[in-house]
């Protein structure tokens, strides 16, 4: 009883004091928010990422003298969760774990009033027994346990008009719960899909057809993640198409051809482009979404994820008058950002900028930015020919794709311009031997080029589960000791469990890796006809360059992300291995 009165004189935030959880700044600075904002405190620990959702929770579980259940360690026999309709799961988001006699125990983010838990017995006729999970839990759980949008589906199922789509274009997406929704269409789930994508951070949505059933999977931190769909979802999937090519003002009649469109999206304060794929298959359209945020690009150069040493040259590399940097890595290893972060450390009054790009993804304040359009003629060389004559300072091409772009590319790093570009090779050596490729002249190329950057995007260790991992191997070991000159009982790595706030995944975000390769007089002295890469990095690898596998064991090191991740992105197959 004692405990009971002393918890009602304290709150969340003062029990994740008094656990270490939070430090005397953080409990002043969310006492002082919630008067102005008039929120929940244990909405706002979260929201304001000051303690993590499952503390917080637990918190908010002992100050009702409520137990707090873990539902990813929990088994819960399906004729419980048969024992309360969808509908109410899905209006209380509330997760049925146990069912005794007459007693039902559930699990909710938070303690319902008296009277809803009232009306609840009387609904189930049931005793209840209430138990606190975290909402990225519960919301984790049915959507395994039931599919993405179950309510949404499970409405227009028994509405026989569900399967028509309505003209009207919504590009202001809500977070509304469509279980609690008087009259769900298919647009409230297409909203769904999007909103879920964005919860979970997502850089693409992959909606693809099949004979009887629908696939979606999320990009997530660069690799595909299944998402549970409800059952039956089939019968619905033309009008879904319909209502996504109505956002993307794209022809809903033509179903042959592929199109492309564009739709941009606001979702409370933050703006959204989403680049809208739509090819024909065998079972019908497959949709594929790129998600642009117009806001979590403009990054600093100390976001990027640079080594210190990097970062001071990457600095200089954007203040030069003239020559060419390029990005180099597969589609997906962040180069769009690395250029964009490098044009806004150069944009000042005294420069002027001018970008050609197919498409541009991101528009930026201040800088002229110009869209290929290859139907009209408007190809990257015809583009950089006119863009030449309009007096840049600093010049962004998209892509370097072929001979005539690359050597317009090559001529204006030596006449006054600041060039920046991408090239698709697998390190940054190789992009020497790719423009010889492209049959620019090697004296071009040794005068021209500056730098060249390989890059590649590796998953973060999350930090709220991770651990020391105890699996590395004895050659992992040993490459890690001679790649950082260290003894290899100094090696260590770590990895994440999985828990709710990486989604179970053990990784959550990601970091840039890079590559730097500087070109000296010593190493333009070696481009000629038939000069071999080998050649190029040992001369480089004496000036100070270093791989990307040895700047990935290095990060391996400090524990910012996980050898396995580190090995996927760099690893080489070994002839040994054929033996």
């Amino acid at each position: 009883m004692t405990d009971l009165i002393d918890n009602q004189k304290k709150d969340v935030a003062d029990l994740l004091f008094e656990a270490g959880k939070i430090n005397a700044n953080q409990l002043e600075q969310i006492k002082r928010h919630q008067v102005r904002v008039n929120q929940p405190q244990h909405r706002l620990l979260v929201e304001l990422n000051i303690a993590t959702e499952e503390d917080t929770y637990r918190a908010l579980a002992k100050l009702n003298n409520l137990p707090y259940v873990d539902l990813s360690k929990t088994d819960i026999p399906q004729e419980v969760l048969n024992s309360v309709p969808l509908k109410l799961i899905f209006h209380y988001r509330m997760v049925p774990i146990s069912l005794e006699g007459d007693t039902l125990t559930i699990a909710l983010s938070e303690p319902l009033k008296q009277l809803e838990l009232g009306n609840l017995r009387l609904v189930l006729n049931k005793r209840l027994k209430v138990t606190i999970a975290s909402p990225s839990a519960i919301h984790s759980f049915l959507k395994n346990k039931f599919g993405l949008g179950a309510a949404t589906i499970e409405r227009l199922r028994q509405d026989k008009s569900g399967t028509t789509t309505s003209n009207e274009i919504i590009l202001d997406i809500k977070q509304t719960d469509a279980a609690q929704t008087v009259d769900p269409t298919i647009a409230d789930f297409v909203d769904q899909i999007i909103l879920e994508a964005l919860r979970l951070q997502a850089t693409d949505i992959h909606i693809e057809p099949y004979g009887s059933s629908i696939r979606l999977r999320y990009r997530i931190d660069g690799l595909m993640q299944h998402i549970p769909l409800p059952s039956g979802l089939r019968q619905f999937y033309n009008p879904i198409v319909s209502r996504l090519k109505i956002m993307a003002s794209l022809d809903i009649s033509e179903r042959r051809l592929p199109q492309d469109g564009r739709i941009s999206m606001k979702l409370g304060n933050e703006d959204y482009d989403l680049r809208v794929s739509i090819v024909p298959t065998k079972f019908g359209e497959a949709i594929c979404l790129r998600i642009l945020g117009r806001q979590s690009l403009f990054r600093d150069l100390s976001q990027l994820g640079m080594e210190p040493g990097q970062e001071m040259a990457f600095s200089e590399l954007t203040k030069l008058t003239q020559g060419m940097v390029l990005i180099t890595g597969p589609t997906g290893s962040g180069k769009t950002t690395t250029l964009y972060a490098a044009l806004a450390h150069a944009n000042d009054e005294t420069r002027k900028i001018i970008t050609i790009e197919d498409p541009v993804e991101y528009r930026l304040e201040g800088i002229q930015q110009i869209q290929v359009h290859e139907e009209i003629g408007l190809t990257f060389s015809e583009g950089l020919r006119a863009v030449l004559r309009h007096d840049p300072d600093v010049v962004l091409i998209g892509e370097i794709r072929d001979n005539e772009t690359a050597e317009i590319a090559v001529r204006a790093a030596q006449t006054g311009h600041l060039v920046f570009s991408t090239l698709h090779t697998n390190d940054s050596v190789s992009s020497i031997t790719r423009l010889m490729d492209m049959k620019i002249d090697p004296y071009l190329i040794g005068s021209s080029l500056v730098c060249s950057i390989a890059q590649r995007l590796a998953r973060r260790v999350c930090k709220h589960c991770a651990k020391p991992d105890n699996d590395l191997g004895d050659r992992f070991k040993k490459e890690m000791s001679e790649a950082l000159k260290i003894p290899i009982v100094q090696v260590r790595a770590f990895k994440g469990e999985g828990c709710v706030e990486c989604n179970y995944q053990g990784c959550r975000g990601r970091i840039a890796l890079y590559e730097f390769f500087i070109v000296t007089d010593e190493i333009a002295d070696l481009i000629e006809p038939g000069v071999k890469t080998t050649d190029l990095r040992k001369v480089a690898r004496d000036q100070g360059w270093r791989s990307l596998r040895e700047h990935g064991w290095k990060k391996v090191q400090e524990g910012i992300i996980p050898a396995s991740e580190q090995h996927r992105l760099t690893h080489k197959i070994l002839p040994q291995l054929l033996d």
